[in-house]
C-alpha cells in the first residue's frame, strides 16, 4: 500500500488537523522527520499553508487542534503542539497545552522549530548570502571544509540535507556529509532553492 493509501486510511480521507475533506495533501513533519507513515500526516492545503507560511495563520482556523491534540500519532501531536504554541498569545492555546502531554523525545522533535520560543528568543540562522536558514532546509556547501577530528574533508559543491539549528548560536547548524554528523559555520553555506 502506498504512503497516501495509508494516511488516508488512518484518517477517514479527512485532515488530520482540521478534518476538512478537500484538497488533501501528504504534510512530512519538518525538520528531522523520517518520513513515511509515522513521519507524515495527512493535511488540507490551508493546514498547510499556514504551517509553512505564518503569516497567513487564521488563528480560529486552529480551534481544531482542540480534537487533534488527542491524536494517538506522532505526527499531529508535534504538530498541534507547534501550532498551539505559535498560537500562545491568543489565549485560548495556553489552556490546551497545559493539557497536552508529549513524551520526552516527542517534545524534543516538536521544539526543533522553534515555535515555542518567543520573536526576541529566536536565534536566526542565515547563509552566506543572508537567506535564512530553517531546520529542514537544503544548503551546499561554497568551500573546502575540513572536518574537526578526522581526516575527512567536505567537498565544495556537497549538499546538505535536512539540516538542524543550533538553538543557542546563530552560526552553527549540523547535518550529515555522507554517514558523518557535522556542525557546520553558516558562513560557509548557500541556501538550496525548493526546486533545486
Amino acid at each position: 500500500m502506498s504512503l497516501q493509501q495509508d494516511l488516508e486510511n488512518r484518517s477517514s480521507n479527512a485532515c488530520e488537523l482540521c478534518t476538512a475533506t478537500n484538497n488533501l495533501v501528504i504534510y512530512e513533519v519538518k525538520p528531522t522527520s523520517t518520513g513515511g507513515v509515522d513521519g507524515s500526516l495527512l493535511a488540507c492545503e490551508t493546514c498547510v499553508d499556514q504551517i509553512e507560511n505564518p503569516e497567513n495563520t487564521e488563528p480560529n482556523h486552529w480551534r481544531c487542534l482542540n480534537d487533534a491534540m488527542w491524536s494517538e500519532f506522532r505526527a499531529v501531536k508535534v504538530v498541534s503542539w507547534r501550532m498551539l504554541n505559535r498560537l500562545r498569545n491568543e489565549g485560548w492555546p495556553k489552556d490546551l497545552l497545559d493539557m497536552l502531554y508529549l513524551e520526552d523525545d516527542d517534545l524534543r522533535f516538536a521544539k526543533e522549530t522553534g515555535d515555542h520560543l518567543d520573536e526576541s528568543e529566536k536565534i536566526i540562522h542565515r547563509d552566506a548570502n543572508g537567506a535564512i536558514l530553517q531546520a529542514g532546509d537544503t544548503v551546499v556547501l561554497i568551500k573546502d571544509l575540513k572536518v574537526k577530528g578526522s581526516s575527512m574533508v567536505a567537498k565544495q559543491g556537497t549538499a546538505v540535507r535536512r539540516i538542524s539549528l543550533d538553538h543557542e548560536n546563530a552560526k552553527y547548524i549540523e547535518g550529515k556529509v555522507g554517514p558523518t554528523q557535522i556542525v557546520i559555520i553558516t558562513d560557509y553555506v548557500k541556501k538550496m532553492a525548493d526546486k533545486e
